[in-house]
């Protein structure tokens, strides 16, 4: 006789509450908060009358009558918008125009023009490596560079700070295949210089190419403010590869990849963030030439801003604080805590000086800091007013 079958009662699952899906992201939030790392947006006036030391407006460009005019007359004559990809719409006179200028400038054969710095980061490290290349990675690498080396799918090797014999070692134990040694030219948290030429020199003993940031050292490095390694003899190298972007210097949105004309064509049919991302918007290209042909009527602008950013450093240190000393428009100057680098900021800013304030994670060695940015067009007044807001307001124990 056949036995009956039991059947034991499933239990019930429990339906989740559809308001408690993110939850996690209120204790992250927390977390945060108890390690004084929250980050909240801040809208600004178009008349803000705070000193402006905190924006990447390194010669004081961005509301210069020719560049906001070249943006305007760029607008009215394309559109607001560049209606696509690249190679499908997105590609107008006008930016044509824009890289055989930069190309040109910086000494390169060619240049390709994306929506921003970061995505010609990207682009120019998913493109030029893959599965068996060695990248080589500066510790202090912008952010940008770090995300463009995990997407590559190449093998990553970070490696100390500016040290060639770290790049060297790197190298020699890369068991063959394509490698690439990735820096930027000026770091953006302290402002020091990569050692360039000897960089390069490590790189050609390998046969490895060289991919250089020179996003802070466009328009204030090399001659006229040609970039940094045009500064060093390596512009137009060969084996050397250079991205840029139009918003510091240049006063404008956007980004660009430098090198030889056969890199560029590469990347023009493989670089994902160049192929299907729609094209810098008009009145951006039209405000990066504009200001591009400023700059080279103009060659003294770049001098200027290095040597504002002496001024700033040498004030503040002599009023004693921790400052480093600037390889260019970058001067930073250490904060004792995160918390302590927040509330720094916000006397600044209530004294009528905006600076910036980089926390963990955005500074590789856990140092906070207030960041400068030393404008090319600050007076002597505002640069005496700045030192002394920064130095009255600063923690007791910021003194070294």
């Amino acid at each position: 006789m056949a036995h009956p079958t039991a059947t034991a009662a499933s239990p019930r699952r429990e339906v989740p509450d559809p308001g408690a899906v993110f939850d996690w992201l209120d204790r992250s939030a927390a977390q945060r908060a108890a390690a004084g790392l929250t980050r909240t947006l801040r809208s600004r006036p178009a008349d803000d009358p705070v000193l402006d030391l905190a924006s990447n407006d390194y010669l004081g460009l961005v509301r210069h009558p020719r560049v906001t005019r070249a943006a305007a007359d760029a607008a009215l004559r394309w559109g607001g918008g560049a209606t696509g990809s690249r190679l499908v719409t997105g590609t107008t006179e006008l930016h044509t125009e824009l890289e055989q200028e930069l190309a040109d400038f910086c000494g390169t054969e060619a240049a390709l023009v994306l929506s921003s710095g970061y995505a010609a980061n990207l682009a120019a490290l998913t493109a030029l490596t893959g599965p068996g290349t060695l990248i080589v990675s500066d510790a202090h690498n912008h952010a940008s560079l770090i995300d463009g080396c995990r997407l590559s799918r190449a093998e990553v090797r970070p490696v100390p700070h500016r040290d060639p014999g770290a790049v060297r070692a790197a190298l020699a134990g890369h068991d063959g295949g394509p490698a690439l040694v990735v820096t930027d030219s000026l770091f953006s948290v302290d402002g020091d210089a990569a050692p360039l030429p000897e960089f390069s020199a490590v790189c050609r003993e390998h046969g490895a190419a060289l991919l250089v940031d020179d996003a802070h050292g466009l328009g204030v490095l090399g001659p006229g403010g040609s970039g940094g390694p045009a500064g060093c003899g390596l512009a137009g190298a060969p084996d050397t590869v250079v991205t840029v972007t139009l918003s510091k210097s240049l006063g404008s949105q956007g980004g660009a990849v430098l090198g030889p004309r056969r890199v560029i064509r590469h990347l023009v049919e493989t670089a994902r963030t160049f192929i299907f991302d729609t094209g810098l918007a008009p009145a951006a290209a039209g405000a990066a030439l504009g200001a591009l042909r400023l700059l080279r009527e103009e060659p003294q602008r770049a001098a200027r801003a290095r040597e504002v950013a002496r001024e700033l450093s040498g004030g503040l240190a002599a009023a004693g604080l921790l400052t480093a000393v600037p390889d260019a428009a970058v001067v930073s100057v250490r904060a004792p805590s995160p918390e302590a680098a927040v509330a720094w900021a916000a006397d600044c800013r209530a004294a009528g000086v905006a600076v910036g304030c980089f926390r963990p994670p955005s500074v590789p060695d856990g140092q906070s800091r207030l960041r400068l940015t030393a404008r090319g067009d600050l007076t002597a007044e505002q640069i005496a007013f700045a030192v002394g807001v920064i130095s009255r307001t600063a923690p007791e124990n910021a003194r070294g």
